[in-house]
């Protein structure tokens, strides 16, 4: 398969493109860098710098392209609402501007990379597809946004569209910036070099973490499979873990027991969210491999970001 990847140079574009490519998959990245890091992209993936919302560019990049996974975004819940029309020219308008762009060309397959976040609260738990989306901020609006996009032009252009609501990812070669840090990374690393772990709310709103890889694992199955055209599917572990736990977790796969400050005065966010994953179970053959303890084994062993040496000297 000929594939392209829109911000294909970010956490998780780099490991899609690296396991694509293992298997024997051409694969092309587009990405603007405002994030990514091509370094990280396995040889064997052609890289392009460019922008998402500029057509004549997705136009040479999509030929002869199969099926497109499309993750440019900007990701930052609490960034999108101080920028929300940022947020939303990137991650909508990327998304109209490379659907037209495929119709252009004539691309039929596009997978694109939407969030749980769109669910926001609810009443029960796990959360299924069929729920009314709550979003609690911008960023959740734009992939909602997105999402509807993607169905209504998808049906007008004939193409054959899937939705990945993408639940809490985490692995190797995730960044942690210096604001909007991902909670895993961050807590390995603080726990790592004897720092607290600052704690928004009094730590009981749970998550659902899903590693990486087996993200990818769903992503590609969402590619290569019929039964998912027109649908939106859940992607996670189906493990629902509180903060308080995530910290337990984290002392264990280091062997430190980080101090925890907890900070009443900023959002917990929603107080529940954990994917239901029937149905991508059901039309994917989708079956999360590893447990969050193993995958902060994982992730401390592989990621040189976590060498303890490293961490404490700094």
């Amino acid at each position: 398969m000929r594939t392209l990847i829109t911000g294909g140079a970010g956490f998780l574009g780099v490991a899609l493109a690296n396991y694509l490519v293992a298997n024997g998959h051409a694969v092309r990245v587009l990405d603007d860098l405002s994030v990514g890091d091509p370094a990280r992209l396995d040889g064997r993936v052609l890289f392009s710098r460019g922008d998402v919302r500029n057509v004549p560019t997705l136009w040479t990049h999509l030929q002869d392209v199969e099926c497109v996974f499309h993750l440019a975004a900007r990701v930052a819940v609490s960034e999108s609402i101080l920028y929300p029309q940022e947020y939303n020219d990137v991650n909508v308008g990327g998304t109209v501007a490379l659907l037209a762009a495929m119709r252009d060309v004539g691309v039929r397959r596009v997978v694109l990379a939407s969030s749980a976040t769109v669910y926001g609260e609810q009443p029960t738990q796990p959360v299924h597809e069929g729920m009314r989306p709550n979003p609690g901020s911008p960023y959740a609006v734009t992939k909602i946004a997105a999402e509807h996009y993607l169905f209504t032009l998808g049906k007008l252009y004939g193409l054959e569209a899937v939705a990945l609501r993408i639940f809490n990812a985490y692995g190797p070669g995730q960044r942690i910036p210096p604001s909007h840090a991902p909670v895993v990374p961050l807590f390995l690393k603080r726990a790592l070099g004897g720092g607290s772990l600052v704690i928004h709310g009094d730590g009981r709103q749970s998550r659902d973490f899903v590693y990486v890889d087996d993200a990818v694992a769903g992503m590609a199955a969402a590619s290569m499979t019929a039964a998912a055209v027109g649908q939106i599917i859940n992607i996670g572990s189906g493990e629902e873990t509180s903060l308080r736990d995530l910290v337990r977790r984290v002392a264990a796969a280091t062997g430190r027991e980080p101090a925890v400050l907890n900070n009443a005065s900023q959002g917990a966010g929603v107080s529940r969210l954990v994917a239901d994953l029937a149905r991508a179970r059901y039309l994917l053959g989708y079956e999360p491999r590893t447990s969050l303890q193993d995958g902060l084994r994982q992730l401390l062993a592989k990621d040189p970001q976590f060498d303890r040496t490293r961490v404490l000297a700094g």
